[in-house]
């Protein structure tokens, strides 16, 4: 079974992709949703503790938890040591059922990919790319989205000329949702041929 690995940059369209790889019956994860879960269940109280008046009510009011890193960046590593190993743990039993059900491929959606060094847990990279000014214009729509947090955001990622670098497929975000999709059908058959050929 193939592990994809999908990530890209904020603001290039990753989830949209990621569900582009659903459509086409690829099972999916995605880093970002499993954090929400955790967020209003196991990880709340951790959280709490680490973060005191972030998560009152046993979920963790993320616009707090926001606030609090911008103002100490330096804590974003406290942060991460209680959530990633819970992500992980989240991430192998859905790969280990898939492998059990004899998938040909899965998809794991990682934004932070190359920052937490997950490439060793998959087997082909797929990044997620656009133009910078068409990223600036997507981030900057998003609701609560100011400049200075935006540049924050970037300066904690691997820049998208890097993830380019090092990935094994690039799908260009920047030409529409068709163009897009293309990309997606043909990476897919790409690695079902290869799966096929036991690659």
């Amino acid at each position: 079974m193939i592990v994809i690995g999908l990530t890209g940059s904020i603001g290039m369209g990753k989830s949209t992709t990621a569900e582009m790889f659903k459509a086409l019956g690829v099972p999916v994860i995605s880093a970002d949703e499993i954090v929400h879960d955790l967020y209003r269940g196991e990880a709340a109280p951790l959280i709490e503790a680490a973060f005191p008046g972030s998560a009152p009510d046993g979920v963790v009011n993320r616009e707090v938890l926001s606030e609090k890193l911008m103002a100490a960046p330096a804590e974003f590593a406290r942060l991460e040591a209680i959530i990633h190993p819970l992500v992980r743990a989240r991430e192998k039993s859905f790969i280990e059922e898939a492998r059990a059900r004899d998938e040909p491929m899965v998809l794991v959606d990682i934004p932070l990919l190359f920052e937490t060094g997950a490439e060793d847990r998959v087997d082909v990279i797929v990044v997620v790319s656009c133009a910078p000014e068409i990223q600036r214009e997507r981030v900057m729509a998003r609701p609560g989205m100011t400049s200075d947090k935006f540049e924050a955001i970037l300066a904690r990622q691997v820049t998208d000329a890097e993830k380019r670098a090092r990935a094994d497929h690039v799908i260009d975000t920047g030409g529409g949702l068709e163009a897009a999709r293309q990309q997606v059908a043909d990476i897919v058959a790409k690695l079902t041929e290869s799966s096929k050929k036991g690659l």
